[in-house]
């Protein structure tokens, strides 16, 4: 029989459908009827038909005709919500379609098999993307099989283990019966669900539960393999529930997040997917053909106790990390074409002295992009023989903003956040300086007694103001990145009645760390409106071929700015040229050249990843390695 799923006034309804050929009207007020029956004052209304609603599907929003019938209008089982004239919105509305929610594709024949030690940092942001499925490999089945004996052989022999036949924190020393070991996790997952804020977008519920998967995949938590595969069937469905972004500290793990994680799971609370947007986790689950988790002894323990909000959101602070800073080199090197800078502090020799990589690769990206004898520049040519010495710091230093490089269960502490906390503070104070440097590069673009330029960029200068206010907004994005960079590692409140005395507040140092990036992504497409910009005064004279393409690709989306006009548009189009990893983004544009220079000059060597010290904040907490990628076709 088909059945629809309906919200009516903050309530979901299961509301049957014996004969399809009924209106959208009757579901309506086959809804309004049965959310009234539920009321002791029949939701404030003497009768059904005095109530006037229209009704709009939940995924999208689409307003549904009340005299089409639901066989023509909707598919079975669909979510759609009743909305009654007069109404306003609770401020507590969750909308079906959270924000930042972008359509993605599914690639339903690739899958990507987790054996809890192989997942890199770009399988886990593509993961979050929605673009694999998730399936275990036989070895992390078999490990996971083994671990849960060792579970049910303490459950059997009434053994006292922590969190297995014990209370939690302050009730450690609290026997649990084996009559209520079930009720016990279920417990702990509700009240443990405590978190606050606004939920976290599909992407990163996804990279949430995908690391989480991750974790259990290595057979240490003691979880059964079959609550294993509802958690995966769940990932693959796209079946996400509520996690708020706020509240926690990051000791014992990453728990008021996991635990909202788990609630969906086991069918309570609010769950989203692209089919249902957002409704109670049991008819979510119910709609893709899932069941609701039943949590066995030690299971609730075990997907709530581990750091994987900080590391999964971390992990995408690293990946985008890496990605601006790599483009941050091309768009210096256009700056530094713009106000006519020498190339000669990016000489081989010079970095050779200094031990470190990073020094060295970038000084060689601003070589391949800019070498005169390589890609012939007009603009080099026009100033070759200027008595300019050396340039200012923020053009002859970038290359040195560099980044670092058995049958018995254990309490132990690994599920602590301190070291990606710590990570993620660093992170945060290495990426800000890319922006710090980019502002003052603005600066000077902006400046004509440092440029040669017309002020802020701009003709008839007075008339127009240019490139004014969007300098500004980048020196207050650095300014406010710089009371982001305040460590959320070096505070600590102790928890849990003294229990959890030191935390890491790494859930915070991972939010601040991507707001941190955000930040640094925007400052820098400032930069490369403003360096293109000033190509515009130095025509008809051109720049290397690469930067060219830089200038072209900029210039598909933005075109010059001869007067004033709205510029945050304009500030947008650069920033997701940024951060939009496809042929069009700027690093894929000017990458194969760097490439081939590469080859070219230094035979037999391998690009450096800017992002290499992850590693370490990586492996350290959630079996997130750089090794290859498993994928199998269906």
């Amino acid at each position: 029989m088909p059945r629809y799923t309906v919200h009516v006034r903050g309530e979901w309804l299961a509301v049957p459908c014996l004969n399809r050929t009924n209106t959208i009207r009757w579901l309506g007020k086959e809804a309004v009827r049965r959310y009234m029956k539920n009321k002791p004052d029949n939701g404030g209304f003497a009768s059904v038909e005095e109530v006037k609603f229209y009704i709009r599907r939940c995924k999208g929003l689409g307003l549904l005709d009340l005299d089409d019938t639901v066989e023509d209008a909707l598919e079975d089982n669909e979510f759609v919500e009743v909305v009654i004239e007069g109404d306003i919105m609770s401020p507590d509305f969750i909308p079906s379609q959270p924000e930042g929610v972008h359509l993605y594709p599914f690639f339903e024949h690739f899958y990507l098999s987790l054996d809890g030690n192989s997942l890199t940092t770009e399988d886990l942001v593509n993961l979050g993307k929605g673009l694999y499925k998730i399936k275990l490999t036989p070895e992390a089945e078999a490990k996971v099989k083994q671990s849960r004996e060792v579970i049910e052989r303490i459950v059997k022999e009434q053994t006292v283990v922590y969190g297995i036949t014990t209370g939690f924190g302050k009730f450690a020393r609290t026997v649990i019966p084996n009559s209520k070991l079930r009720e016990l996790q279920v417990n702990l997952v509700r009240s443990h669900s405590a978190g606050v804020g606004k939920p976290l977008s599909p992407e990163r519920s996804r990279m949430l539960l995908a690391l989480r998967i991750n974790v259990l995949a290595k057979g240490y938590s003691g979880i059964s393999l079959e609550t294993l595969q509802q958690v995966i069937e769940a990932f693959n469905a796209s079946c996400l529930p509520y996690i708020p972004e706020k509240g926690t500290v990051g000791a014992s793990g990453d728990l008021a997040p996991l635990s909202h994680l788990a609630l969906g799971l086991i069918g309570e609370g609010k769950m989203w997917s692209p089919k249902s947007g957002w409704a109670d986790a049991k008819y979510v689950l119910e709609a893709h053909g899932l069941r609701p988790i039943t949590l066995k002894p030690k299971e609730g323990l075990a997907l709530i106790n581990g750091t994987q909000m900080i590391t999964s959101l971390g992990c995408e602070a690293v990946e985008r990390a890496g990605a601006i800073a790599r483009q941050a080199d091309i768009i210096a090197a256009l700056t530094l074409e713009v106000l006519k800078g020498t190339t000669r502090a990016f000489d081989t020799d010079i970095h050779a002295v200094r031990p470190h990589r990073g020094q060295a690769e970038v000084a060689f990206r601003f070589r391949s992009l800019l070498d005169s004898d390589h890609h012939p520049s007009e603009i080099a040519e026009s100033h070759r023989f200027c008595d300019r010495v050396q340039d200012a710091y923020t053009m002859r230093c970038c290359p040195q903003m560099v980044f670092a490089e058995r049958a018995e269960t254990i309490s132990g502490g690994n599920f602590h956040g301190e070291y990606p906390a710590k990570a993620l503070d660093y992170l945060a104070i290495g990426v800000h300086e890319l922006a710090a440097i980019s502002e003052r590069r603005i600066e000077r673009l902006c400046n004509p007694s440092l440029s040669e330029l017309p002020a802020f960029l701009v003709t008839e200068g007075g008339l127009n103001s240019g490139f004014m206010i969007a300098h500004c907004t980048a020196a207050a994005l650095v300014s406010e990145n710089k009371a982001l960079c305040h460590p959320s590692s070096v505070d600590s409140l102790s928890t849990s009645a003294a229990t959890e005395d030191h935390v890491s507040m790494g859930g915070w140092a991972a939010r601040k760390a991507l707001r941190v990036i955000e930040h640094v992504e925007q400052v820098l497409a400032i930069e490369l409106l403003a360096a293109c910009q000033g190509i515009e005064f130095l025509r008809p004279l051109r720049t290397t071929t690469p930067l060219e393409k830089v200038y072209d690709l900029v210039r598909s989306v933005v075109r010059p700015w001869m007067k004033d006009r709205f510029m945050a548009p304009d500030i947008e189009a650069a920033h997701r040229l940024l951060v939009e990893q496809k042929a069009c983004a700027v690093w894929e544009v000017a990458n194969p050249y760097i490439e081939k220079y590469r080859r070219e000059h230094i035979p037999e060597s391998r690009p450096i990843s800017p992002t290499a010290f992850s590693l370490g904040l990586l492996e350290m907490s959630s079996g997130v390695g750089h090794d290859h990628r498993h994928q199998d076709e269906l």
